[in-house]
């Protein structure tokens, strides 16, 4: 699991006029939260929060104006249209503590030959992991799957440490056979062809 170091600094002037500002700054609003502590509105720096996330789960320890937290992203919100960072939320967590996680899952191996489609029922695993050791991403192999086989939770292997947050039975990836497009019948096609235009009378 990778983790990083980041600064930020308290922030006390929230709004839309606030946000403006942070950003001329290279800056983002964010607010810290967890164990029973009062949220703290911090700002972070942008560039480095945006490397940061290229982790999924990436663990961060934040000083925040001399305070040592350490965090991990719990909800990251994006602008629509250019995907610049807007505002971060991250939650406090201590070493050894439990957390509740989706994994980024990766798929390996090849489908039985046919015209398959893979579906992704659920494109993250949920676990609980300790915070220290959130697995990066959990590998899934659907080498020789064929149409209606699936994958389910329970076959996924997990790190050690790691436990699921979701029935075992739940299916997580599943094959689909392609559906062929229904050609026009002839008969129909020659018969509207064949058929005289009706002609308005005068």
């Amino acid at each position: 699991m990778a983790d990083v170091n980041l600064s930020a600094s308290i922030r006390s002037e929230f709004g839309k006029g606030a946000a403006r500002r942070l950003r001329r700054e290279e800056k983002i609003p964010a607010v810290i939260y967890g164990h029973g502590e009062d949220p703290v509105h911090v700002a972070l720096p942008s560039y480095d929060m945006m490397m940061a996330l290229k982790t999924p789960n990436v663990l961060i320890h934040l000083d925040v104006e001399g305070k040592k937290q350490l965090v991990i992203p719990k909800a990251v919100q994006r602008e629509a249209i250019r995907g610049f960072l807007v505002h971060a939320d991250l939650l406090i967590v201590r070493k050894g503590e439990k957390v509740n996680v989706d994994v980024p899952i990766h798929v390996e191996g090849e489908l039985a030959p046919g015209q398959n489609l893979l579906e992704h029922v659920l494109n993250a695993l949920p676990v609980e992991a300790e915070a220290t050791h959130i697995p990066e991403s959990v590998t899934v192999s659907v080498e020789g799957l064929d149409a209606g086989d699936s994958v389910t939770a329970g076959q996924i292997k997990l790190p050690k440490g790691t436990s699921l947050a979701v029935e075992e039975d739940d299916v997580v990836i599943q094959v689909l056979a392609a559906q062929a497009e229904e050609p026009e019948p002839e008969e129909e096609t020659e018969a509207a062809e064949e058929a005289p235009s009706e002609v308005a009378p005068e």
